[in-house]
């Protein structure tokens, strides 16, 4: 998939993996990459400052962790990122039914 595909997107995408429990980095990228069926195999490059941002942003929030004797970051969903989510997903469900309806006219 195209990352200009994602544009957009990403952010309610990776508050999606998140909404049921906090992960952490790695596991996101596991996550979205499992969701996608192997679409979306997002480099650190991409998701890393995505996390951040979200962070800064108030949707997310994160703690450090040792697992393993490694620390890790985890990230959880804020309510603040649990109405973005909320938001983010109404605006698909627009976006989609726009796209399909210039793509494929008159069909259901």
């Amino acid at each position: 998939m195209k990352a200009d595909a994602l544009r957009g997107h990403l952010d309610p995408m990776i508050l999606a993996v998140v909404e049921h429990e906090p992960l952490h980095g790695y596991a996101i990228m596991e996550a979205l990459l499992e969701r996608s069926g192997g679409e979306l195999d997002l480099p650190t490059g991409t998701l890393y400052p995505a996390l951040r941002r979200l962070e800064r942003a108030g949707y997310l929030a994160s703690e450090w962790s040792t697992v393993g004797g490694r620390k890790r970051r985890t990230y959880q969903l804020t309510s603040a990122g649990a109405k973005m989510l909320a938001s983010g997903k109404q605006e698909w469900v627009t976006f989609r039914a726009v796209v399909e309806g210039v793509l494929r006219p008159g069909q259901p």
